[in-house]
């Protein structure tokens, strides 16, 4: 057995991105624009979305909605 491929099959095979939903198209796909800059379009998943909505995506797809934290900024 190895223990380094048991831990890496453990990891998610693409990264969990967060935006907000910009537009909701026909045949069940939206645009999000995501938070660290740029635009996906993906599939809803089956999650129900509106336009504004925070959501988590991931794999081409939305996985769920997400809160809405409020920003704090420190100066150092």
């Amino acid at each position: 057995m190895n223990l380094w491929r048991a831990f890496h099959d453990l990891l998610p095979d693409s990264p969990r991105l967060l935006g907000d939903v910009e537009t909701i198209h026909g045949g069940g796909t939206v645009t999000v624009l995501l938070l660290g800059g740029g635009s996906l379009r993906v599939q809803t998943g089956g999650v129900d979305v509106t336009v504004g909505a925070r959501v988590f995506v991931r794999g081409g797809a939305v996985e769920g909605t997400a809160p809405v934290l409020a920003a704090e900024q420190i100066e150092i």
